[in-house]
């Protein structure tokens, strides 16, 4: 037999019309988690925030309303947003997780600018809706929604980010390198 081995077969859909940019961990101890991350590999500064209701709105866990909070940090490397989550109370995907896997990679994010749109397009695809909720932001604006692909082991995150953010627990380090 001669040739060259035939080509992919080309996919089902469209390709999804995301640009992937955030990588995020589940960690027992944000506090910990990152003063690691800074010291040990220089990412930062980290902005954290405590994530809960009544802020935290339409909460959705597996299909079930549900309250549930967490605390993360937000911090970039070149292109990159990297999130440490820290899971505080109610189910949640961070806190099943910590109970299967412990601490390490969860999930992959993806900016979008039609959230709406976004969650749709992915519901058509087959992905399986795993948690969300909405109204984070300062003016109550702001969504998440958390997804397993069809046929893909990785969970994926649809984000629409706040206008203006809520005030941060603390940011590590602080301007002038000085620790919080």
């Amino acid at each position: 037999m001669t040739g060259s081995p035939s080509a992919p077969a080309a996919p089902a859909a469209p390709a999804l019309d995301v640009s992937f940019r955030q990588v995020a961990l589940v960690v027992h101890d944000l506090d910990a988690a990152v003063r690691q991350w800074s010291a040990t590999l220089g990412i930062g500064p980290w902005t954290a925030y405590t994530l809960a209701p009544p802020r935290l709105r339409d909460c959705v866990y597996r299909g079930e309303r549900v309250d549930f909070s967490l605390r993360h940090a937000l911090a970039w490397s070149g292109d990159v947003q990297f999130e440490l989550v820290q899971p505080l109370s109610g189910p949640s995907i961070f806190a099943d997780h910590l109970d299967r896997h412990g601490a390490g990679l969860q999930h992959v994010g993806a900016y979008v600018d039609d959230h709406a749109a976004a969650v749709d397009a992915f519901l058509r695809r087959g992905f399986t809706p795993l948690q969300s909720a909405r109204g984070f932001g300062a003016e109550g604006d702001g969504a998440f929604a958390y997804f397993a692909p069809p046929e893909a082991d990785v969970v994926v995150e649809l984000i629409s980010a706040p206008r203006v953010r809520i005030e941060p627990d603390f940011v590590y380090p602080r301007s002038g390198g000085e620790p919080a």
